[in-house]
C-alpha cells in the first residue's frame, strides 16, 4: 500500500467530495447553496456596517453581536472558494498544507462562535440580574479582553490540533467526504497511529464548545429565577423578550451541531449525498439566520438598517 507523508517532494493532494450520486444535479443544488452565502455574507456585513456606523449602537449588546457577525463572516468565506469551486468547477483537488489550514480556520471560527455566544449569555444575565451595575462590569475595555480572550482560547486548542495532523502519513486513498476540510476527516485517512489526534480534536471540543453549552444553560437558569422574581407580568416579558433573540441563535448553532453529530454516528443507513447535503446546511444556518433574527427581534437594529437603506435610495 502507498503511503504518503508531508515530507515527500510531491505535495500531498486530496480530492474535495461534491454530492455523491447526484454528480448530475449539483450546479441546480450549488444554486440555493449559493443564495445562502449571498445572504450570510450580505446580512453580517449590514449588521457589522450599522454597529460601527450607529452611534446609538455602541453598547456592550451591539458590540457582541458584531462579534457574533465577524465571525459568521469569517465563517462563511472559510469555505466558500472550495464549496462552489466544487460545485461548478469539480475543482477538487487540494493541497495538504491550504487543507489544513482551512480545517484551522474552521473550526476556529465554528468554536469562536460558541465563545461568544457565551458572552451574550453573560450580558443578558448581567442586564437582567444585575443592571445597575451593566455598564460599569461590561466596560469598553472589558469586552475587548472578552472578546481576545475566546480568539486566543480558540486558536491555542487548535495549533496542537494542526500541528499533528501535519505529521500524520496518507494512504494512496486520499478522497474527503466533504467540500471543505474537516478534522475527522482527515484523520480518518491517515495510514497511522491517529489515536493522539483523536485525542486533540475531542478535547479541543469539550474545552470550547463543551465548555460554553453548559455555562449558557446555567445563565438562563439564573436569569429565570431572576426574572420570575419580578412583580409585574409586564417587566417579566420584557426582561424575556430581550432574550428571545440569542435563545434563537443559541438554537440555530447548537442543534444543527448535535444533529450532524447524530447523523455521522448513527444514520449509517442514510444515503451518502444526506451526509453531504446537511454539513453544507449546517455550516451556513446560523451565519444566515443570525442576521434575520436580530434584525426581525431587535428593534434599534431594525430602525437603523431602515433608515440605511431609505439613506441608499435617496441618494439613487
Amino acid at each position: 500500500m502507498l503511503v504518503l507523508n508531508n515530507t515527500n517532494d510531491q505535495p500531498l493532494k486530496f480530492l474535495l467530495m461534491g454530492i455523491p450520486g447526484l454528480t448530475a444535479a449539483q450546479v441546480w443544488i450549488s444554486i440555493p447553496i449559493c443564495l445562502l452565502y449571498v445572504t450570510a455574507l450580505s446580512g453580517n456585513s449590514m449588521i457589522l456596517f450599522v454597529v460601527i456606523r450607529e452611534q446609538s449602537l455602541h453598547e456592550p449588546m451591539y458590540y457582541f453581536l458584531s462579534m457574533l457577525s465577524a465571525t459568521d463572516l469569517n465563517l462563511s468565506l472559510c469555505t466558500l472558494s472550495t464549496t462552489l469551486g466544487v460545485f461548478w468547477f469539480e475543482a477538487r483537488e487540494i493541497n495538504l498544507n491550504p487543507c489544513i489550514a482551512q480545517m484551522f480556520f474552521l473550526h476556529t471560527f465554528t468554536f469562536m462562535e460558541s465563545g461568544v455566544l457565551l458572552a451574550m449569555a453573560f450580558d443578558r444575565f448581567v442586564a437582567i440580574c444585575d443592571p445597575l451595575r451593566y455598564t460599569t462590569i461590561l466596560t469598553n475595555a472589558r469586552i475587548a479582553q472578552i472578546g481576545a480572550s475566546m480568539l486566543i482560547r480558540n486558536v491555542a486548542v487548535m495549533l496542537p490540533v494542526v500541528f499533528f495532523v501535519k505529521r500524520l502519513s496518507f494512504c494512496s486513498s486520499m478522497v474527503l467526504s466533504h467540500s471543505y476540510c474537516y478534522h475527522v476527516d482527515l484523520i480518518q485517512l491517515s495510514c497511522t497511529d491517529n489515536r493522539i489526534n483523536s485525542i486533540l480534536g475531542l478535547f479541543a471540543l469539550f474545552s470550547t464548545t463543551g465548555f460554553d453549552c453548559p455555562c449558557i444553560l446555567l445563565s438562563y437558569v439564573l436569569i429565570i429565577q431572576s426574572v420570575l422574581n419580578i412583580a409585574s407580568s409586564e417587566g417579566r416579558q420584557k426582561a424575556f423578550n430581550t432574550c428571545i433573540s440569542h435563545i434563537s441563535a443559541v438554537a440555530i448553532f447548537y442543534i444543527p451541531l448535535i444533529s450532524l453529530s447524530l447523523v455521522h454516528r448513527y444514520g449509517h443507513s442514510a444515503p451518502p449525498f444526506v451526509h453531504t447535503i446537511m454539513a453544507n446546511v449546517f455550516l451556513l444556518i446560523p451565519p444566515v439566520l443570525n442576521p434575520i433574527i436580530y434584525s426581525v427581534k431587535t428593534k434599534q437594529i431594525r430602525k437603523v438598517i431602515v433608515k440605511v437603506l431609505i439613506q441608499k435610495q435617496v441618494q439613487i
